[in-house]
């Protein structure tokens, strides 16, 4: 009887949540409804803004079938990853434009005296001297700093003999031995009286903790982050990136290259062993040019104006040709892309292209093509070791397209490559943040130096040329060799190409 008792009393708590869950249900119908029509009418909406925006036809029919077919994922992902121009940063350049202005008319009045002629001869550099609105200046000297103990010892030292101010500018900073060590020598600095102004990535430093932060500004220090998503239209916005790495010294000398602030770029991360990187520095009118990039982030991040030494630096006896080549979402063309591809159909003798990461588009993919079939030399060094897994998959996708006479791929083998330098011929190099993806074409904020002059290239030449010693050749095998698991991950992350 208690048995049967309980039974009974079960099934009607049984059949009592039954009706409860059943009345929840069907109270929460209505809601159901109404997120789901409004998340198909958000997609039919976006469809318009995919149309009008997006860079490429391919790109504007694969987001519309996404958002229409399946708007509850494609939605989302679209207003976080599908614009490709930042208005709000065009917006406040527009708002700043006075500064820039005064600061360009005053290069202008400069230009007759180091405007380099360079142009004169190669007048395929005529074109990058339109994507950078400026032209290539005379009277520069670039050293090239290899590795991390070389480009920071170099920096620290700079800052310690720094007079009037600092400018810092990376997309990561770390809160660890490097980063310490940087900090340790800007609260010097600051408490000695010199003006310090840091910029970081919030997304590329999302770690960096706010103990950190706040120690720098109880010193005087004023730090910020670029902050990509200021602005209620950028509020979900997490695609553009600054990705620039700079440091300027009282407007006369500045650092370049692809290190960021953290103890893997010092070889210290047993995942990665020996780090291999490249940063260069520059003195000589060339860095008033990289000053007016960063003015033009720091307005950006704070809608301050910064009092700068605007002086152009006087010329140095090495009087190498150099153009500054700041790039990003904000500009009216694809600057970085069109670099790439200038330089390559510009190449009569060699192509070397040094990249962590190779997701090109199919311009730059073209371009390589076409100059392996006119007999110029092309190699490109890659990483063996991945730290982007997606990225890493994304680059065996090309090998097949690459199987060119004339085009030759290397893995570097030592450690992970983090260098971003392209040697082209013997007479032009470039050193800077940019890598030969997709990202970097269209989404972040990047700066490139182009150096024409033949002793650096022959610089640029015997470190790559080391570099190469160490690295194995690979070629379409290496994809064919593998598990049909690794192909559908190569075919996938293809497939995302755009946003990796």
């Amino acid at each position: 009887m208690v048995r049967g008792i309980d039974n009974g009393k079960v099934a009607l708590e049984m059949t009592g949540t039954s009706a409860i869950y059943g009345t929840t249900m069907t109270s929460m119908m209505p809601l159901i409804s109404i997120a789901i029509l409004l998340f198909h009418l958000a997609g039919i909406l976006s469809v318009f803004s995919a149309l009008m925006t997006a860079r490429t036809p391919q790109g504007a029919i694969a987001w519309s079938m996404a958002l229409v077919t399946f708007p509850y994922l494609a939605v989302p992902l679209y207003w976080i990853f599908g614009r490709n121009k930042f208005r709000g940063y065009i917006d406040a350049r527009r708002q700043g434009a006075d500064e820039i202005h005064e600061v360009t008319r005053h290069l202008a009045e400069k230009l007759p005296d180091i405007r380099s002629n360079v142009t004169g001869h190669n007048q395929h550099l005529i074109g990058l001297e339109a994507l950078a609105r400026m032209p290539f200046t005379h009277g520069n000297e670039a050293r090239l700093l290899i590795d991390g103990h070389a480009t920071f010892s170099a920096i620290f030292e700079a800052i310690e003999r720094a007079h009037d101010y600092i400018l810092v500018e990376f997309f990561i900073l770390h809160d660890d031995q490097l980063g310490r060590d940087l900090k340790q020598h800007l609260l010097n600095r600051a408490r000695a009286g010199l003006r310090i102004h840091v910029l970081y990535d919030e997304v590329g430093s999302h770690a960096l903790p706010k103990h950190y932060l706040q120690e720098l500004r109880d010193a005087g220090v004023d730090i910020r982050p670029f902050d990509t998503r200021k602005g209620l239209r950028n509020r979900l916005q997490l695609n553009f990136r600054n990705h620039r790495k700079i440091v300027i010294i009282d407007g006369v000398e500045a650092f370049v290259g692809g290190l960021n602030v953290g103890d893997e770029y010092m070889g210290r991360d047993p995942r990665f062993g020996p780090w291999r990187d490249t940063h260069a520095v520059f003195t000589g009118p060339c860095v008033t040019a990289v000053q007016v990039a960063f003015l033009e982030d720091w307005h950006w991040a704070s809608g301050e104006r910064l009092r700068l030494n605007w002086e152009v630096p006087a010329p140095r006896e090495a009087n190498q040709s150099i153009l500054v080549l700041p790039s990003g979402p904000a500009d009216p063309l694809e600057t970085c892309s069109l670099f790439f591809v200038n330089a390559l159909h510009a190449a009569t003798q060699r192509i070397w292209i040094v990249s962590p990461y190779f997701v090109p588009d199919l311009d730059v993919i073209s371009a390589i093509q076409s100059a392996a079939l006119r007999g110029v030399e092309v190699r490109i060094m890659l990483p063996l070791k991945p730290d982007h897994r997606m990225v890493y998959l994304a680059s065996f996708a090309y090998l097949a397209i690459l199987n060119l006479p004339g085009i030759h791929v290397f893995r570097y083998t030592p450690g992970f490559l983090h260098q971003k330098v392209i040697l082209i011929d013997d007479h032009l190099a470039s050193v800077g943040t940019a890598n030969a993806d997709n990202r970097s074409f269209r989404l972040n904020f990047e700066i490139t130096m182009v150096v024409e002059d033949r002793r650096f290239a022959r610089e640029v030449e015997t470190m790559l040329a080391k570099d190469f010693a160490q690295c194995r050749e690979v070629d379409i095998s290496d994809y064919e060799q593998r598990s049909l698991w690794f192909k559908l991950g190569v075919k996938f992350a293809r497939l995302l190409s755009p946003i990796l």
